[in-house]
């Protein structure tokens, strides 16, 4: 458990240094987050010291229409990712209130997709996510409600998004998680984190966005 919060506080001060470097008029990329390794690279003959970003690592989930998910299908393009389950009593609702302003004002572009990762698979099934998606009416090719085993689901959580997802009986619904929105970029880097009930976090979200797809531009 510690090591959860130790994770989303190693986070969030990333996103506090992300967040100060934005406001340089001389900086135009977003920072990455997460971890980080030092590795040697030969350029011209000379040894450098350069750094590789943790990416999220390798996943395949079935969506709402039961269509595969996996990095290959969003390897061309930018995506916001969070964690939730439909029957949430407590900051669910607030974050889904939070993500349909991103996606209102995003739903247009082609580049950016949602993954809204379901910790809940034994109450969360195909049919329940996909009338979930009807219900917030959005479009279910843009923005994916992915089901996976519990045990995946929770692991890509905490090693991939560094997010909190677990079963707890105190926590309201039974499970603990965190109200982070994700930014990954078409490398599987993550760009941004920004908590999902707050509105001012999700304003920066939506701030950032175009300064990401910016480096997808030909």
């Amino acid at each position: 458990m510690k090591n959860y919060f130790f994770k989303l506080a190693v986070l969030s001060l990333f996103t506090y240094i992300g967040a100060s470097c934005s406001g340089d008029k001389k900086s135009d990329k977003l920072p990455y987050l997460g971890h980080r390794e030092a590795v040697e690279k030969n350029v011209d003959g000379k040894t450098i010291i350069d750094s590789v970003y943790q990416t999220i690592p390798a996943f395949s989930l079935l969506d709402q229409d039961s269509t595969v998910i996996d990095n290959k299908k969003m390897s061309d393009k930018i995506y916001v990712a969070d964690f939730f389950f439909t029957s949430c009593p407590s900051i669910c609702p607030i974050m889904k209130k939070q993500m349909l302003r991103v996606y209102d004002k995003f739903k247009n572009e082609n580049q950016l997709a949602f993954i809204s990762h379901s910790i809940d698979p034994k109450r969360d099934s195909i049919p329940v996510l996909k009338q979930y998606q009807e219900k917030l009416g959005v479009d279910g090719n843009k923005w994916h409600f992915v089901y996976g085993d519990k045990e995946t689901i929770y692991k890509l959580a905490r090693d991939g998004y560094m997010n909190i997802a677990e079963d707890d009986e105190k926590a309201p619904g039974g499970i603990m998680h965190s109200g982070y929105f994700i930014l990954i970029d078409k490398e599987g880097h993550i760009r941004g984190a920004y908590n999902g009930t707050d509105e001012t976090e999700v304003n920066k979200l939506i701030a950032d966005i175009p300064t990401l797809l910016k480096e997808y531009q030909k």
